[in-house]
């Protein structure tokens, strides 16, 4: 079938006001596990161009808080959300805390960051790879006990090393291929449930 970029998903997220088809994936992800609750604080890693965030903003209400940080500024308004254009490679999340009054421990970390791709599949796996360790070292610096993480990558050899790092600190890990997700995509969620330090 023929890459289809107004596809369903496409379509159905226009209609329902999100910024991205993006959206469904995570949709999908919670309508498993049950993740996002009202009253929650969530961090929202490679959050542009926002339809995550969307997402958890309606789920965690006005009691909750999301916090998305990005490269790529954020460009929509949510009462309970603050955007920050940021590299998390050197940016300090504590400082960035601190200034907008969201204090850990985190309820989930989650995130969809994503490399720019080469179309060298090996090195777009490592760099994907790179990018969901150092998503779960914030979600290990950040969580509260019994918390949740999300992470996008890009499936290679990778992927087992860091389905055992993150089994070595949540008590189940789950992988999910989104109905949302592309056919021809390399991309798979893995979640994490229950963290423990």
């Amino acid at each position: 079938m023929a890459y289809n970029p107004k596809d369903y998903y496409f379509k159905k997220a226009k209609a329902e006001n999100f910024v991205a088809r993006s959206v469904y994936k995570l949709e999908e992800i919670d309508q498993r596990h049950k993740l996002f609750k009202s009253g929650q604080k969530v961090l929202d890693l490679g959050a542009a161009p926002g339809s995550w965030s969307q997402y958890l903003s309606k789920k965690v209400g006005e009691s909750g808080k999301v916090l998305g940080i990005d490269l790529t500024p954020i460009k929509i308004n949510l009462p309970n959300a603050v955007f920050v254009t940021a590299d998390i490679e050197s940016v300090n999340l504590e400082d960035i805390f601190k200034q907008h009054g969201f204090v850990p421990p985190l309820d989930s970390v989650v995130s969809d960051m994503a490399p720019n791709t080469t179309g060298i599949r090996s090195a777009d796996q490592a760099r994907s790879f790179a990018l969901c360790e150092m998503a779960l070292t914030v979600a290990m610096r950040m969580l509260k006990p019994g918390g949740s993480f999300v992470c996008k990558i890009f499936h290679g050899n990778e992927f087992e090393v860091l389905r055992k790092s993150m089994r070595s600190n949540f008590k189940t890990v789950d992988i999910i291929k989104p109905k949302g997700t592309r056919k021809e995509s390399k991309e798979i969620f893995m979640i994490g449930l229950g963290f423990f330090k």
